[in-house]
């Protein structure tokens, strides 16, 4: 059972989700300038979390079914995030309130190193992002996306997989075919 998984059986059998939330295609979750108050699991459908950097939008993540998503800058330092979280398909997600997760966590200890746990792979993802676009050949960012989640694939449209690789859809097109 994954860390993902093992968190999420404890919290259902706690019974804390709110009702399930249905988010439109292209409707956000979570809009820049706003304070995070949940944690969300994604039931089904497929999200992107991004910044806008002038007129850019960096994608910085990409999240599917079975996972877990907050703008965790802001629901860690209680201040307004810097992120938008936006719906690339309909999209189901399950949430819990930052105050009633964070006693659960609190009430026992391995629930605490669950959380750990999640945090610090959250953490190596980041790092290994940073690396990736570190390389020039996109090629190489492609292969080591590609190997790090080829389910990816299956649950993201090609645009947004290749805005988060750094290059257009026409290159990631013939990556794909070579």
């Amino acid at each position: 059972m994954t860390i993902i998984q093992e968190l999420y059986t404890h919290l259902e059998e706690a019974r804390l989700w709110e009702p399930e939330q249905r988010i439109g295609r292209h409707e956000f979750l979570i809009q820049a300038g706003r304070r995070e108050r949940y944690v969300y699991y994604e039931l089904e459908g497929s999200l992107r979390a991004y910044v806008v950097h002038g007129a850019e939008e960096q994608v910085v993540r990409l999240a599917y079914t079975n996972n877990f998503i907050t703008a965790l800058d802001s629901f860690i330092t209680d201040q307004p995030t810097a992120f938008y979280i936006q719906a690339l398909k309909k999209t189901k997600v399950k949430r819990i309130a930052k105050p009633i997760y964070r006693d659960f966590l609190h009430s026992r200890p391995e629930l605490m190193s669950l959380w750990n746990r999640l945090l610090e792979a959250d953490l190596l993802q980041q790092i290994e992002r940073e690396q990736d676009l570190l390389i020039d050949a996109p090629i190489e960012r492609y292969r080591r996306v590609l190997k790090r989640s080829p389910q990816l694939f299956q649950h993201i449209p090609h645009k947004h997989i290749a805005a988060y690789l750094r290059m257009t859809p026409e290159t990631l097109s013939r990556i794909k075919k070579s």
